[in-house]
């Protein structure tokens, strides 16, 4: 006669094997660490689009102030002083809120220079500046 034990013919496991689940750990670790690099250097941007945007700034409200080596300041081609400069860009604000203004620096003007015409701009109270640059190479 065939004996009947208490335990039944299928049991359930009661620990789960990690080891699978670590290969795959490990290789996502590998896959992630190799493609992060790559993705960082990456220079080919698609910028979004907004309505808002369209007509933000109006072209011929943009100035121009360009910063030579020598600490010469230009106001729209015209030669200022950093005081000169602030009242000119205040009266400008107040005559047109909207008014943009685009810095720029000569490639090896010192960085406190620069932060001081920044500071002026920021003291006439506008609001819309930017930085131009170009490309190395050209």
């Amino acid at each position: 006669m065939r004996r009947y034990s208490d335990k039944q013919a299928l049991t359930t496991l009661s620990e789960i094997n990690v080891t699978p689940l670590l290969d795959l750990a490990f290789v996502l670790l590998i896959i992630f660490m190799i493609t992060t690099p790559l993705l960082e250097r990456s220079m080919d941007l698609i910028v979004p689009t907004s309505e808002a945007a369209e007509g933000a700034v109006d072209p011929a409200k943009v100035l121009t102030v360009s910063i030579d080596r020598d600490d010469v300041l230009q106001l729209e081609k015209e030669t200022v002083t950093m005081a000169q400069l602030e009242e000119s860009l205040r009266a400008m604000r107040e005559a047109d809120p909207q008014t943009a203004v685009v810095v720029r620096p000569h490639r090896d003007l010192p960085v406190q220079k620069f932060i001081s015409v920044m500071d002026a701009i920021s003291k006439a109270g506008i609001t819309k500046v930017g930085v131009m640059t170009r490309p190395p190479g050209s």
